[in-house]
């Protein structure tokens, strides 16, 4: 494997944190990151912020809202009929 240097590494991130990436390019992020502080931190950095995001996407929405939404869905699905 090469080295894929700070600009591969830090462009392909978010996709290499989502398992995005092809196993080659993987391949080449981990070795970078191995051997980068700069982007480890960059990737630190960014997979708390996914990992935030993620646990705040579980979240259940309060009832009222929900029955407004779906109250909503219905009006335009009537409508469209």
């Amino acid at each position: 494997m090469t080295d894929c240097g700070c600009e591969k590494a830090q462009r392909d991130l978010e996709e290499y944190l989502r398992n995005e990436v092809c196993t080659t390019t993987r391949s080449d992020i981990e070795e970078h990151l191995a051997h980068c502080t700069g982007c480890q931190d960059e990737a630190h950095v960014a997979r708390t912020l996914t990992e935030a995001v993620a646990r705040a996407c579980v979240e259940y929405a309060p009832d009222e809202l929900r029955e407004q939404v779906l109250a909503t869905i219905r009006a335009a699905d009537s409508a469209a009929v």
